[in-house]
């Protein structure tokens, strides 16, 4: 669905030297600083994919997105979604994506979002039928019954977002561009979002790139991550590959009777350490890293020194992973050289 090959983006900054001197100069002598927003990305993406694009600020997520959507033009390299060249055919490019950019509405700001989705029903050219069977399940899904006769100014953030979706998978795109969709929204919002995305991708086999800095979102959603620092990727694969790559902390809490101040049993030494325990908790947390033991051999050791009456293993979070692999420094070739 998607094939992007070695594409750069820079840009040319101009810079003067402060001032009204500064400003005279630069009408006859400018300098210039090019910035390289993206740097040589490559990935392929298949249809139904969801893929979670993620990376710190500035790292050139939007950059990618936007030369995606057409509204850029890389300075190298080649892109094709859906088999056409976004930024040379923009207007077929269009009729075949959806895009949700944060905070940026594509409604229309002082009708009703109902008329909002019939104006839009005219621009992608939708049948009547299909407009018709397209928002009866995002009425369902999004609950947008109550929402539908109110001017979108006068919509929460969280009931505009829920509207901006809709509005983004109206036409039954073939590619859907989420860039922060859940920024700033309750626990419940967020929860109807992530489901709504799941179920348009069953329905309609949607392929959907995801950037978001919420990590739940990428766990709830996605089965793939493509990790980029300074315009260039570090990391492309499934979600669990990476966990399993990187993720090898675990966390094991015990509930035990009648224990104030445990000890490592003497098998554990050196392969285990007992973190510092919570105020007011009864539990025993013990740290560990699965390549040097396993969690079964943990729990049978702390079993046989203790009386356990209940256990909880903890899974790494997909950020403290993400945190590991920035924390590394590693150069390009290494990072390449781990992912194969």
């Amino acid at each position: 669905m998607i094939h992007v090959h070695n594409i750069k983006k820079e840009y040319k900054i101009a810079k003067r030297d402060p001032g009204l001197r500064g400003a005279v100069k630069s009408l006859f002598y400018r300098k210039f600083e090019t910035k390289h927003a993206v740097k040589g990305i490559d990935f392929h993406i298949e249809p139904g994919e969801m893929v979670g694009y993620i990376g710190a600020n500035g790292a050139g997520k939007s950059t990618t997105i936007k030369m995606l959507t057409g509204i850029l033009t890389p300075s190298s390299g080649s892109i094709s979604v859906n088999s056409i060249v976004p930024y040379e055919n923009r207007q077929k490019n269009a009729k075949n994506i959806g895009a949700v950019f944060g905070q940026r509405t594509q409604l229309f700001w002082d009708i009703p979002v109902r008329e909002s989705y019939d104006l839009l029903k005219h621009i992608y050219e939708v049948p009547e039928q299909q407009f018709n069977e397209t928002m009866k399940t995002f009425t369902e899904v999004l609950n947008l019954e109550p929402l539908l006769a109110i001017p979108v100014r006068q919509l929460s953030l969280g009931q505009k977002m829920r509207c901006e979706l809709a509005a983004a998978f109206l036409h039954r795109p073939k590619v859907v561009y989420l860039d922060e969709p859940t920024i700033g929204l309750d626990v419940a919002v967020k929860i109807k979002i992530r489901e709504f995305i799941k179920e348009m991708n069953r329905l309609y086999g949607t392929t959907v790139i995801l950037t978001t800095h919420d990590m739940q979102d990428i766990e709830e959603i996605c089965s793939r991550i493509i990790i980029i620092d300074e315009g260039s990727v570090i990391y492309d694969g499934s979600l669990q590959a990476i966990k399993e790559q990187f993720g090898h902390k675990r966390i094991i809490h015990f509930e035990m009777d009648n224990i104030t101040s445990p000890l490592l049993p003497p098998a554990l030494e050196g392969k285990a350490e007992i973190l510092p325990a919570e105020e007011e908790s009864e539990k025993v947390s013990v740290s560990f890293s699965s390549r040097d033991i396993s969690g079964a051999e943990v729990i049978s050791e702390m079993m046989k020194a203790y009386n356990v009456t209940d256990l909880t293993i903890a899974d790494p979070k997909i950020e403290s992973i993400v945190e590991e692999i920035y924390g590394r420094g590693m150069v390009q070739e290494e990072k390449h050289a781990e992912i194969h």
